[in-house]
């Protein structure tokens, strides 16, 4: 890893508070994702993945949701380049020369589409997109099976039902057992939504600690998280404009980190709880990585935001197209997060997903 990510001490020690939270501590690997150019020998987010020259890329061949967007991956990533070079740059030209033969190379490949006619890309198999590529030896939370030391996750760039959300695919390998690497995988005409098409970024894990948000906690111990009572007799300088709602307190500051993760506690908030369980062995599932729209908001989450990034995020840097709080340039759901979950007892039983 060249550079270091570091989550700002919490406001408060919680178990000082609330000793009974102590038990339901959760390790978690806060994944930090900033733009770069990773390599396929590095943990990334949307960056090549070591994959072997022999093994058939992954199609998605599931009934797709057409939301009618209309560009290729290379489309996306064209339009974010040129707005932000034209954001530094009014003055520039509208294209520049690279732009102009990717430009001129889309509409070659979509004149051809057209020509071919139906069945149309969204009803054939899709080449999926590469999410996230992690190593053990960066994110030594993961338990993969057997030898494996590698975790690739990829995903269709269409909406699925139920949920509309797009279709993910989880491969753990090990690296040393892969030859020739596929040097130009395929990618899909088109996508159902810039969202879905992720910026390579390099990772810099963190390794933090985080308790369950209050809707995860047992009724007893959430009435306690939410009696103004508790917080003042602890004397640890809470706020007293959160006397009314000391949860949000709890919750915005001190429970699941936001942003982009391995492990820990989910962040609920677009529902109530909704526990998994694995359609082999019945057994309750656990959160392995958390996709998320944004690394922190502006709000309650501004506090999350590393050390290392405070100045830019207070900065104009946002507004030429590098938001150091979306450096993935990810969204799910309504800016939400898409959280994956294996089987603890074995991580090759089938996975599943949920959009919060």
């Amino acid at each position: 890893m060249v550079f270091v990510r570091t989550t700002p001490r919490r406001p408060v020690d919680v178990t000082a508070v609330f000793p009974e939270l102590a038990p339901l501590a959760r390790p978690a690997i806060r994944l930090h994702p900033r733009p770069g150019s990773p390599s396929t020998g590095e943990s990334s987010v949307g960056g090549p993945l070591l994959w072997p020259a022999e093994e058939p890329w992954p199609h998605c061949e599931g009934t797709h949701v057409d939301s009618g967007f209309r560009e290729s991956p290379a489309e996306v990533r064209l339009t974010r380049r040129r707005v932000a070079r034209q954001l530094r740059d009014p003055h520039g030209p509208a294209f520049t020369p690279e732009e102009e033969a990717v430009k001129e190379r889309n509409a070659a490949m979509l004149a051809e589409r057209l020509d071919a006619g139906p069945p149309w890309p969204a009803e054939c198999p899709v080449p999926m997109l590469p999410v996230a590529q992690l190593y053990l030896r960066d994110i030594p939370l993961l338990r993969p099976p057997g030898q494996a030391d590698l975790l690739q996750v990829l995903w269709c760039p269409y909406d699925h039902d139920p949920g509309h959300k797009p279709s993910t695919a989880l491969f753990w390998r090990s690296a040393e057992e892969v030859g020739d690497v596929l040097a130009a995988p395929p990618e899909p005409y088109e996508v159902n939504w810039q969202g879905y098409v992720p910026e390579p970024c390099l990772l810099a894990p963190e390794a933090i600690t985080e308790y369950p948000n209050s809707l995860d906690l047992s009724p007893e111990m959430r009435l306690a998280v939410e009696d103004w009572s508790r917080w003042q007799a602890a004397d640890v300088g809470v706020d007293s404009s959160y006397a009314d709602y000391p949860a949000e307190f709890y919750n915005g500051n001190l429970a699941d980190s936001p942003g982009w993760k391995v492990g820990g506690w989910p962040p609920w908030g677009r529902t109530d709880p909704n526990p998994r369980y694995c359609g082999v062995c019945d057994v309750q599932m656990v959160p392995l990585l958390t996709i998320a729209s944004f690394e922190w908001d502006g709000g309650e989450l501004r506090g999350w935001a590393p050390y290392e990034d405070r100045a830019a995020d207070y900065t104009d840097s946002h507004y030429a197209g590098q938001d150091p709080a979306q450096p993935t340039k990810v969204e799910v759901g309504s800016t939400d997060n898409m959280q994956l979950y294996v089987c603890p007892t074995s991580p090759e039983h089938p996975h599943t997903d949920l959009i919060q």
